[in-house]
């Protein structure tokens, strides 16, 4: 699991331009000074390099839009996420309003196919949640009778606990460390 955790630190170290500093009872962020890895150019001979595209700034997309999925039973499926994450269901008219998710840190992470970290072999994706109080949330889910596991280690970027939804597919909360204040 540790070496999960590392390989999760890395990811967020490359995706967000940063170096994670560990420390005893922080973590910081600094600054890269080493080079990024080169990306092969697009197959369709664009010329984007380090970002920039014909002279300007590479438009980026600016978080998740939605997370699309197959459900055996996706009305129930739907019911459960709202039920026991407060996720809101698609609107059903252009004037109503979707789930609203905070601003904060996503991972977006490739894991090799044989890694275990997802559990179950033939799953092929995760969610993970942020969340404030991992404790609130795990007793609301248990006193559903929902199964959480919560990992007892506290890593440098916060603390972790694992369930899964009614049709086996694992989710991940995940409350983030605070940032240190003093000083």
């Amino acid at each position: 699991m540790l070496f999960q955790r590392r390989q999760l630190l890395r990811a967020l170290s490359f995706a967000f331009g940063s170096s994670f500093i560990l420390g005893r009872d922080q973590l910081g962020i600094a600054a890269q000074t080493a080079p990024q890895p080169k990306v092969s150019p697009p197959p369709t001979g664009a010329a984007v390099r380090d970002g920039i595209s014909g002279g300007t700034e590479m438009e980026k997309v600016t978080g998740i839009g939605g997370f699309f999925f197959r459900a055996k039973d996706p009305k129930a499926l739907g019911l459960w996420y709202e039920q026991h994450l407060g996720i809101l269901p698609i609107p059903t008219s252009y004037g109503a309003t979707g789930w609203q998710q905070e601003a904060g840190a996503t991972a977006f992470a490739a894991f090799p196919e044989t890694s275990k970290y997802f559990g179950d072999d033939q799953k092929v994706w995760m969610l993970n949640f942020r969340v404030r109080d991992l404790d609130k949330m795990a007793a609301q889910l248990q006193a559903a009778g929902i199964a959480v596991k919560i990992d007892p280690e506290s890593y440098p970027n916060g603390r972790f606990a694992r369930l899964h939804d009614p049709e086996g597919n694992p989710i991940e909360l995940w409350q983030p460390k605070a940032p240190d204040t003093k000083g």
